[in-house]
């Protein structure tokens, strides 16, 4: 096994947050002189078998490493992650190679629970419709909103991002309600959150966030019968991952009302191809920029750093893999 803190380790980067933001690329040729820093995509797979052949690290973002993909890098030791989640990695693919993969959960968590804070109150205010009629050059008298102020705001998933828009939710003086399956009774007290069942959150919330990870109890959580099963009215907000809500059932209930608004970063497929869901009128759509802040970027980057020596073999069924 190589020693990972060795400067001549074989490190080849395809992140690219290391070639668009200098002060990550002079800390990794500070510590590994000799790594390749790739500067532009390396989706397809080829490419990615080209780039990393003969690396013994690979410091990546969101590429996926099939099969075909490890059994041509058989130098290949460890898997750096950058990425706020790891659902584009196969644990047992990596296991049985005995690949480590380095990770740190949570390095975007204030970008975007500031994302999700900032399209509560897009919604609730109807700021992006106002904006889009005032750009076709129609001063429209403004739909009636309401104060996210004194609202009863559900958060579904409430792990190291979901926690974080708790804290940002305190001046508002909302109810909140959480929905996860790891009990935080000491969190919940000190922010004076309830703890609920999907059930209770669904047939509550009035505005609903999601944070929930993509992995197989959560693929398609959102179904049709489940949004009928939230309160009336509801604002819908996912910054999460886009397989985890049927995106047809929310562009069917935005036209009806059911749901008052929706805002999304994330998409069933990417770029979206939805236009059912994002024609609506009280749709917010954004291309998945959650992680886009300076701060987070360079945070994302140096948890890549640290994953070159920080690292394991994971397991299928374990944490994050579960």
């Amino acid at each position: 096994m190589t020693d990972t803190s060795d400067p001549t380790t074989a490190v080849a980067v395809t992140s690219r947050l290391f070639s668009m933001m200098p002060p990550l690329r002079d800390e990794l040729l500070a510590r590994y002189p000799e790594a390749r820093i790739a500067t532009s995509s390396k989706a397809a797979e080829d490419d990615l078998i080209d780039f990393l052949r003969g690396a013994t690290v690979a410091v990546i973002g969101v590429e996926r490493f099939t099969a075909r993909v490890l059994d041509a890098l058989p130098d290949l030791e460890v898997i750096a992650c950058c990425s706020a989640g790891v659902d584009h990695l196969d644990p047992a693919e990596l296991e049985g190679r005995g690949i480590r993969i380095g990770w740190i959960p949570g390095v975007n968590r204030h970008a975007v629970s500031e994302l999700a804070l900032c399209l509560m109150l897009d919604l609730v205010r109807h700021v992006n419709w106002a904006n889009v009629e005032l750009r076709a050059g129609r001063w429209t008298p403004p739909k009636r909103g309401r104060l996210l102020r004194g609202a009863t705001v559900g958060i579904h998933g409430c792990g190291n991002i979901g926690r974080e828009v708790v804290k940002l939710l305190q001046p508002f003086d909302v109810e909140i309600l959480a929905c996860d399956r790891v009990d935080q009774p000491e969190f919940y007290a000190e922010q004076g959150v309830e703890a609920v069942e999907p059930d209770e959150l669904w047939a509550r919330s009035e505005v609903l966030t999601i944070h929930l990870p993509r992995n197989s109890t959560t693929i398609g959580l959102y179904t049709p019968e489940v949004l009928d099963r939230l309160r009336p009215g509801v604002f819908l907000v996912n910054t999460a991952r886009g397989s985890i809500v049927d995106e047809a059932g929310v562009a069917e209930r935005l036209a009806d009302g059911r749901i008052a608004g929706a805002a999304f970063d994330v998409f069933h497929v990417e770029p979206v191809d939805a236009p059912e869901l994002t024609s609506s009128a009280d749709f917010v759509g954004l291309p998945h920029m959650g992680a886009s802040a300076r701060e987070a970027w360079l945070a994302m980057g140096r948890a890549g750093l640290r994953g070159i020596t920080e690292n394991a073999v994971p397991s299928p069924g374990t944490y994050p893999f579960d």
